[in-house]
């Protein structure tokens, strides 16, 4: 066999056991083909494909980035125990993959990196899309991967495949490792033969690891948590990989402990649970960061802390605040200072608290205050999803549209802009997996691939894309595959007329939305702050591409008509594009969240001088979290 006929039936016989479940590990290879691979990898998966067609299903992509970002929706919707490969020609086909390396490592999401390089034997060097340091030769583009990747090795000669795949799967499936995996297979090496060993062919299953907790680790936890007066559970994405949800919920209802999730975490509880008082952090609730600024004691399962989730390290005010620190990977479990890191599997942990807390409740008086935050905001998002009216709706009435139309399995998709923030604060979830905002890495452009993604992990849910003009353009051509496939997802794509997010952001650190509008270039002021808005048809766009497109027209009554609209789109069979304009200048309500972005120190604006001067009063909360 060549190098890639053996490495893709090798992949073609992984498989993912956890407890009873088990599925393959690798369920598809993506692949844009070039000189680089289109004699190896590209014949090898031509190969399978007249040989045994199920056995290694090839899929077409337009886009590199966007085959990395269909495998981590995909991963993420299997909770880390299946994905996808990619592979990429040299050169540009192999560097456009980085910005999705880089997005799964950030994000701690299993995907398999198949990028191109050129010749080993360097008979033809330079060739094409060669990239040459004078000081390195041996340096190529691909080395790139080795800061993005939680795994990265080259197959230098035929007979080094063996121990690099071995590797890479096992990196692949260990929870506390996993993230970009990236084999590096030089243009020669792949179509090279060699001699492969049956049982390199052979089904191989890679049992998912859940540590227990040690007893030294959770009996401290537990004297800290029986000791709090004032203890908040923080969820993150660690909770649902785990599949811990229910265990949570119960461990809730034990303890009275409340629960804040992450962007990643959201969904771990139901949004009408007792418990639960929303998100947290810099895009979070009022409830949930009331509880955060009082708690003695933060609980948290399965998150990484990111500066949203800390609020940039101003959420937690408490003096004497703690952190009891629940992760699988070591690197997590000991932020902020920890002394209370327990290393090890959320639900064997969720479970071993529950059993050793017995009948241990928080207070009567602590459980009344968060009822009477919880139902504060609840108020508060009932208004933002009312609709108003207007010709231009803002972001939370569509959002309310489209919740309303929605159902409970539907799942969410988000990524980048003011979405996030707004999704995080308003959307209801109601089933564990049907939030997917990816906000670890916060990519533009992912979204349209990566609800693909998750249509094909959860080919029973409808998958609703919500998507700003912004991020739209960054990866729109992506709907091509989706017509190619017949994969259906409904794109709810927002028109602000330019970067509704940072526009607000830019007014926030007084620059004015200077370079965040979508309009003509005036040569006068050298800007495009003009009132001449681009004549861009987006929902034109959209329809080139063969797909059904419903352009929700302004006027008093568009947000039913957008409700309309989305029904009618869950009961089509093919993918719909439903384009409607909103008013960016329309903000969705304050959760009392603070994001640190620093302002100029002196300036001559008058903006920025009033925005460093809220700023300075804000940093000043901020304060080490050493518990």
């Amino acid at each position: 066999m060549t190098v890639s006929q053996a490495l893709i039936e090798f992949l073609a016989h992984q498989w993912t056991v956890d407890g009873d479940h088990r599925e393959r590990t690798i369920a598809g290879t993506f692949g844009i083909f070039g000189h680089g691979n289109v004699a190896g990898v590209g014949q090898a998966l031509k190969q399978l494909n007249t040989q045994e067609p199920g056995l290694m299903p090839y899929y077409q992509a337009r886009n590199e980035q966007a085959m990395v970002h269909q495998s981590v929706g995909y991963a993420r919707m299997r909770r880390r125990l299946g994905t996808m490969a990619s592979a990429a020609s040299v050169g540009p086909g192999a560097t456009n993959m980085l910005t999705g390396a880089a997005l799964a490592t950030t994000n701690r999401l299993p995907a398999l990196l198949l990028p191109s390089d050129t010749f080993a034997t360097r008979v033809a060097d330079p060739v094409l899309q060669q990239l040459e340091l004078p000081h390195d030769i041996g340096l190529t583009v691909n080395d790139a991967f080795r800061p993005l990747s939680r795994f990265f090795d080259r197959v230098q000669r035929p007979e080094q495949l063996y121990s690099v795949a071995l590797s890479a799967m096992r990196v692949l499936t260990d929870p506390a490792e996993t993230g970009a995996v990236t084999i590096s297979l030089p243009e020669d090496v792949q179509a090279e033969a060699l001699d492969v060993p049956l049982e390199f062919l052979a089904d191989r299953e890679w049992h998912l690891r859940r540590p227990l907790p040690e007893r030294g680790a959770l009996d401290r936890a537990m004297a800290a948590i029986l000791g709090a007066k004032a203890p908040l559970i923080v969820a993150g994405g660690g909770v649902l990989y785990s599949a811990a949800e229910d265990k949570l919920r119960l461990l809730a209802e034990l303890t009275g402990i409340p629960v804040a999730t992450t962007q990643a975490g959201g969904g771990a509880m139901p949004w009408d649970h007792a418990q639960y008082l929303g998100g947290v952090g810099a895009t979070g609730t009022t409830a949930a960061n009331h509880a955060a600024e009082q708690a003695d004691l933060i609980i948290g399962i399965g998150t990484r802390y990111s500066d949203f989730t800390t609020a940039s390290r101003t959420a937690f005010q408490n003096p004497d605040v703690r952190f009891v620190n629940v992760n699988v990977a070591p690197f997590d479990a000991y932020k902020h200072g920890s002394a209370l890191p327990v290393v090890a599997d959320a639900r064997e942990t969720i479970d071993a608290m529950a059993a050793a807390l017995g009948r241990h409740r928080i207070s009567d008086g602590y459980a009344d205050q968060l009822r009477r935050w919880s139902s504060e905001w609840d108020a508060v998002v009932d208004t933002a999803l009312h609709p108003t009216g207007r010709e231009l709706p803002g972001q939370s009435e569509i959002i309310g549209a489209v919740h309303a139309a929605s159902d409970p399995r539907d799942v969410v998709v988000q990524a980048a802009g003011s979405l996030p923030g707004d999704l995080h604060k308003l959307w209801r979830v109601r089933d564990a997996l049907g939030y997917h905002v990816e906000y670890a890495y916060s990519c533009m452009g992912y979204e349209i691939p990566g609800g693909m993604g998750v249509r094909r992990a959860a080919p029973d849910r409808d998958v609703l894309v919500m998507v700003g003009d912004g991020s739209y353009l960054m990866m729109h051509s992506e709907l091509v595959t989706a017509v190619a496939e017949g994969l259906k997802i409904i794109v709810v794509l927002i028109q602000n007329h330019g970067f509704a997010s940072i526009g607000h952001l830019s007014e926030t650190v007084g620059s004015e939305r200077f370079g965040t509008k979508y309009r003509s270039y005036d040569p006068d002021t050298q800007s495009f702050d003009g009132h001449t808005v681009l004549p861009i048809d987006l929902a034109a766009n959209a329809r080139s591409y063969g797909i059904d497109v419903l352009d929700v027209e302004p006027g008093p009554d568009v947000t039913g008509r957008l409700f309309d609209a989305v029904t009618r789109a869950k009961a089509s069979p093919t993918t719909t594009v439903i384009h409607v304009q909103s008013d960016p200048l329309l903000y969705g309500p304050d959760g009392a969240g603070w994001w640190d972005v620093p302002v100029a120190e002196v300036s001559e604006l008058d903006s920025t001088q009033a925005a460093r001067s809220v700023y300075v009063e804000q940093r000043a909360k901020q304060r080490p979290l050493l518990g």
